[in-house]
């Protein structure tokens, strides 16, 4: 029906019926022409546009698809040769609320846009446009092109003023006829939904019953799988982690076929992300009947759905089905999955990440969470970016991630270490839990099995012998069916291998073991940092750091779980001395320790008995503290030395006073031809030298030239110091 055609070549054979007879004959006793129609308007095409809403109509409501290829007889009679009559039916099935989707509406325009037709036909103008909008801006556009428009009450002219106005009113009762019957069948259905009957489609582990009762599914495997969907929920607290769980122990859901020749059947598929989260989202499992939970959204051409809120469900109704789980369970599922959201004002979900408190710690000084990053996997830091998402000047610090998760970790083993017999005894509990609960899976999958292996059997033996055709084709399904039989039991072998069902006396003292010694089984290579987040948590609601930026000094307090809340300081490594917050009394005792004559050395032991340490922590080595010295202008001795003596001259001052060069004046002084002294750290040289004796150096720097080998005694000799 996608193409257009005279009305000889597509008029459908059932048009040939006492409706198209009798129109015919109502036709034939009206005026053959009417006075709107012109030369001009015969000399264009006619236009017949069939349209019905869905493709129920079409199959279903064929005399009014008669109807409508009909009129291209009609418009013979009006005068257009049949070769000029144009069907166009493009827009079977489609709605007529907005032209989106209807390439017949659009082709139509265009011919008349193009000024190829004098008339366009249609049984009713609701089917041409059930919208305002598209209405009239057909009127304005065949007005302005000179086109008739005609049903099957009359023909009209879009230029004539009373014709426009009975248009108008007809478009308008053509799209308020769509929203009534709308809001009819709208309230009926949520008349009926408030009494808990309208029902979609139930979610898997619930069946429909024909008397449209919903039960749980008779299939006990079915509903154990649901059920082990909730229980891992609760245990892993994440979607993906379930998911990831599901496919790792090669665990199938039951989902019953809705559609098609095996509807009802009961189908084993593979787990998606998407069936685990429709379980434990939706509300049907804890015994509730909800209707209108999305809202359907149209942009443009595509329709969307929006998930509502709950207090914007129009119907909820609570015990209303049998349940897998509580209301209560239900609620606190459903805050646990917003928690697990990579937002702001949420945890998120444990992650791989050396990160320990991730999610965790917040920031004191704005109240934003600390992310973690990871420049160097081995020495994550947290990081608070308030000053990014609020645009302001950055007022809050980082840290190392290591400092305060030692000190987190550390009270967490001490709050665990009364209970460790009792963890040890619920550790081992779960675990034989666990096992059982996949035993008890795998035994349904062979029970399962062997009913299609004795059904297999029981439908070959019923059949005659002689019936080769059918008894071949049953012979190979038994076979199948014993393959795997076969092949399933040999995995189950292997898992038993894995996995007993009952746990060992080596395994229950390992379990033990472990649980006795926290630390140990801490920080063992097989526990991953995501089991270790997950420990936290339970015992952790949130940790509050106040970062200072000129203090390595840092406030923690840990907000426990049941409210107690206990104060930590740690010290955290800092980029530079500068934001230490005892870098001032450092810089003080470093004078001291140079006035005394301490070496670098001596320096750093110093420092180091005295609770003292560098920006990246540890401990203070001599190169760190001559670093220091450099640094702060204490490294020459000439500073931290006490003043001069009386007549005491430094190397370099003396030798300029002198106008020579200090290193000929530094071998004066090893020969003893003048009194000098050296410090004791750097042994710098101290002259010293009164008037006497600077007029004998004159004197002597005056005959010391090259080729002088002696000087007189009395010049090499230095007078005696008192």
């Amino acid at each position: 029906m996608k193409s257009s055609h005279a009305a000889t070549d597509k008029r459908p054979p059932f048009q040939a019926t006492q409706t198209t007879r009798s129109v015919e004959a109502n036709t034939a006793a009206r005026p053959l022409r009417s006075t709107k129609i012109q030369d001009h308007h015969l000399d264009r095409l006619a236009v017949v546009y069939v349209r019905q809403s869905n493709p129920q109509q079409v199959f279903d409501h064929q005399e009014s698809r008669a109807r409508q290829y009909a009129l291209a007889h009609h418009a013979v009679i009006l005068g257009w040769p049949k070769d000029r009559v144009l069907v166009i039916d493009d827009d079977q099935g489609q709605s007529g609320r907005s032209v989106e989707q209807r390439d017949g509406f659009r082709r139509l325009l265009t011919e008349v846009t193009l000024g190829h037709v004098g008339l366009v036909l249609g049984l009713e103008m609701s089917r041409l446009a059930r919208s305002s909008k598209d209405w009239h801006n057909l009127l304005e556009v065949c007005a302005l092109f000179g086109t008739l428009l005609g049903d099957q009450d009359g023909i009209y002219n879009p230029n004539d003023t009373n014709d426009r106005l009975l248009l108008g009113l007809k478009g308008t009762m053509s799209e308020y006829e769509m929203f009534t019957m709308r809001n009819r069948l709208q309230f009926g259905r949520l008349h009926k939904a408030e009494r808990g009957e309208v029902y979609i489609a139930v979610p898997c582990g619930y069946l429909k019953l024909p008397s449209g009762q919903v039960v749980l599914d008779p299939d006990e495997q079915v509903r154990a799988v649901v059920q082990m969907v909730f229980d891992k929920f609760d245990e892993l607290g994440s979607l993906y982690a379930v998911f990831h769980y599901l496919i790792r122990k090669n665990i199938r859901i039951g989902i019953r076929v809705r559609f098609g020749a095996r509807r009802g059947e009961l189908e084993w598929r593979r787990p998606s992300m998407s069936i685990v989260s429709r379980i434990i989202r939706h509300p049907t499992y804890a015994g509730a009947y909800v209707f209108g939970r999305r809202k359907r959204l149209q942009q443009g051409s595509v329709a969307k759905e929006k998930r509502l809120p709950m207090n914007e469900w129009q119907v909820l109704k609570h015990d209303h089905l049998p349940a897998y789980i509580t209301w209560e369970k239900y609620l606190a599922n459903q805050q646990r999955l917003q928690e697990n959201r990579n937002k702001p004002s949420s945890s998120g979900v444990p992650r791989h990440g050396a990160a320990l408190l991730s999610g965790l710690l917040v920031c004191g000084t704005c109240g934003r969470r600390m992310r973690p990053s990871y420049g160097q996997k081995a020495n994550p830091a947290y990081g608070c970016n308030g000053h990014l998402m609020e645009a302001r000047i950055l007022t809050c610090s980082s840290m190392k991630a290591s400092v305060i998760d030692d000190l987190v970790a550390q009270q967490v083993l001490r709050a665990l270490e009364p209970a460790a017999l009792e963890l040890s005894l619920q550790a081992e509990a779960d675990v034989q839990t666990e096992r059982q609960r996949l035993h008890r899976h795998w035994q349904k999958q062979l029970e399962r099995v062997r009913y299609e292996v004795e059904r297999a059997e029981r439908q070959y033996q019923a059949v005659e012998p002689e019936n080769r055709l059918v008894a071949r084709t049953l012979e190979q399904r038994w076979e199948e069916t014993l393959r795997q039989q076969r092949q399933l039991q040999e995995e189950y072998d292997r898992f038993m291998q894995d996995q007993p069902a009952r746990l060992s006396e080596h395994e229950r003292n390992r379990i033990r073991e472990l649980s006795s010694d926290m630390p140990a089984l801490w920080h063992a290579s097989a526990t991953t940092a995501a089991e270790r987040k997950e420990i936290v948590r339970c015992l952790v609601e949130k940790v509050v750091a106040h970062v200072k930026n000129d203090s390595e000094y840092v406030s923690v307090t840990i907000h426990w779980q049941g409210g107690f809340t206990s104060q930590h300081e740690i010290v955290r490594p800092v980029a530079g001395y500068s934001r230490m917050r005892d870098f001032q009394q450092l810089c003080q005792r470093l004078v001291d320790f140079r006035k005394e004559g301490l070496k670098a050395a001596a320096i750093a032991d110093k420092l180091n008995q005295e609770g003292f340490s560098p920006p990246k922590r540890g401990l203070f080595s001599e190169e760190l503290v001559r670093q220091l010295l450099c640094r702060h202008g204490l490294s020459n001795e000439k500073i931290c030395t006490p003043p001069l003596g009386p007549l005491e001259w430094w190397l370099p001052d003396m030798a300029r006073k002198l106008k020579m060069p200090a290193s000929k004046l530094r071998g004066w002084i090893e020969r003893g031809w003048l009194h000098a002294r050296q410090t004791p750290i750097q042994h710098l040289w101290i002259v010293w030298a009164d008037r006497d004796e600077l007029k004998r150096l004159h004197k002597l720097v005056a005959r010391s030239h090259r080729g002088v080998t002696s000087q007189p005694r009395d010049l090499t000799t230095p007078k005696s110091r008192s």
